[in-house]
């Protein structure tokens, strides 16, 4: 106990070395979390960077430059993808920390026993997320303004001169927002750190089971914002048919209705999971893998919506730019419009599309980050397997389909919020793109991009097999007595 009371006690005294206050950054989850915000923090400054060369570009070109159309949807489309950066990195971030507070429910219970207060210890994990954040976006504003440095010279090549300074003090900005967001998502995900009592000193930390989830007040506003939300993607995609601005109260709802099924996610998720559980046969490893999922909801929903994220946000983009080629392509034809023109937004959607796909990397660093977590967590779980006669292959192939079904789930379901994501921003944007006649289009059937759609696929695949190698080494490496006895 006394042992126990060393490592957890802070000193006091004065005379530790500044840098032992950084202790934490060593504890599993912490290097990930910087790795997100330094994707983040990189990520705003080559969108800024990327939407203003393209402003640029357009601006010098003698058909769309004097369009104000072309250059208030690329700035809405850049905003947009900034805060939908940011919002995905908040709810990794902030998943994160509740996985890590969870394992940490001994260590926070016996601070309480010695009287120490929970809002004490909520601060103290909401410092050391404002600490990371601030190291993740210090490293992505160099990353970010070098490597935007480095593309506008090359683009410029390509295109040909276009008069654009990479150095602005806006790019201060996203790395501020991702210091704050991280802060305030460790301030959000270590809300459980309010729940623990000094009693839970004596027992070991553990995920809290799915009955501990009948909270009304969570139900009622994630209800409340899911349907919200869709009224207000309604709403943008009825303004679409006159005006490009349905944009804004389609991101609004879009955003809302999201917040409202991550909030939901312990509802939502374990019917879906229970479903996909059902394919993997009735082995005795297949159900342990599967009734893993659902024994502890919140940590399986916190891995399942990452993955929704990544797959919504590129299925969405990929829907709405396919469908936006379409529908340029038609009014060019019945216009007049020279069609090698349309070559810019071609490039612009591609650049966009590069961009998505970072918000797509950042949620499966989430997911390989939560499993991993997951797994040095139930070292007991594991050790009693063990000690029961499972063998390391069979372990491995445990965590693997553990993977596979969170994955596949999510893979589904991001794929169908993805379309009509996709199709419903299409809508509030080009419903007023005028066709034959000039008249407007009004309705805007979606278009559905398969070979993206495959690249999805096994992007999803690829992830399962890379989020389960690190958890399998470690569920195999420790030996089932040791596991038994650890904390």
């Amino acid at each position: 106990m006394t042992a126990v009371l060393h490592q957890v006690v802070p000193d006091t005294s004065g005379t530790a070395p500044w840098y032992s206050r950084l202790v934490f950054l060593r504890e599993r989850g912490m290097g990930a979390s910087i790795l997100v915000a330094t994707i983040s923090s990189a990520f705003g400054v080559l969108l800024l960077s990327a939407t203003g060369f393209i402003g640029a570009m357009i601006a010098q070109d003698p058909y769309i430059g004097d369009s104000p159309l072309a250059l208030a949807v690329i700035s809405i489309l850049g905003i947009i993808l900034l805060l939908v950066a940011l919002y995905v990195a908040a709810v990794v971030t902030a998943n994160t920390f509740s996985t890590i507070v969870a394992g940490r429910t001994r260590r926070i219970a016996l601070l309480r026993l010695i009287g120490a207060t929970a809002r004490s210890q909520r601060i103290e994990v909401a410092r050391q997320g404002l600490v990371v954040g601030a190291i993740g976006a210090a490293i992505g504003l160099i990353a970010g303004i070098g490597i935007a440095a480095v593309g506008v010279a090359v683009a410029g090549r390509l295109v040909g001169a276009v008069e654009y300074d990479v150095a602005q003090a806006s790019l201060l900005v996203p790395p501020a927002i991702v210091a704050l967001t991280t802060w305030a998502a460790a301030w959000a995900g270590s809300r459980r750190v309010l729940t623990v009592t000094p009693l839970q000193a004596l027992g070991g930390s553990v995920e809290r089971q799915h009955d501990e989830f009948a909270r009304p007040a969570r139900s009622v506003a994630s209800v409340a914002l899911i349907a919200g939300g869709a009224l207000l993607l309604g709403l943008g995609a009825m303004v679409g048919m006159a005006n490009p601005l349905g944009i804004v109260p389609a991101f609004i709802g879009g955003l809302l209705s999201f917040t409202g099924l991550v909030i939901g996610s312990t509802a939502i998720m374990p019917p879906l999971l229970r479903l996909t559980g059902r394919l993997f046969g009735g082995s005795a490893v297949a159900r342990l893998a599967s009734e893993n999922a659902l024994r502890y909801p919140e940590r399986s929903s916190r891995m399942a919506i990452g993955v929704v994220i990544g797959v919504t946000l590129v299925t969405m983009f990929a829907v709405a730019a396919e469908t936006a080629q379409l529908v340029m392509i038609t009014s060019a034809e019945m216009s007049g419009y020279p069609q090698d023109r349309l070559v810019v937004l071609d490039q612009f959607a591609l650049v966009m599309m590069v961009l998505v796909g970072v918000s797509a990397v950042i949620a499966a660093v989430g997911l390989v980050n939560l499993l991993t977590i997951g797994v040095v967590q139930r070292r007991r779980e594991l050790g009693l397997l063990r000690a029961l006669g499972l063998s390391n292959a069979q372990i491995r192939r445990m965590v693997l389909l553990e993977a596979t079904h969170i994955t596949l789930t999510a893979l589904l379901f991001g794929l169908i919020l993805g379309v009509a994501y996709g199709w419903a921003g299409a809508q509030s944007v080009l419903g007023s793109v005028p066709l034959s006649m000039g008249i407007p289009a009004f309705f805007v059937a979606p278009a559905v991009p398969w070979l993206t759609i495959g690249g999805v696929v096994l992007a999803a695949a690829v992830l399962t097999l890379v989020a389960a190698v690190t958890p399998t080494r470690l569920a195999t490496r420790a030996v089932p007595v040791e596991a038994l006895a650890a904390d």
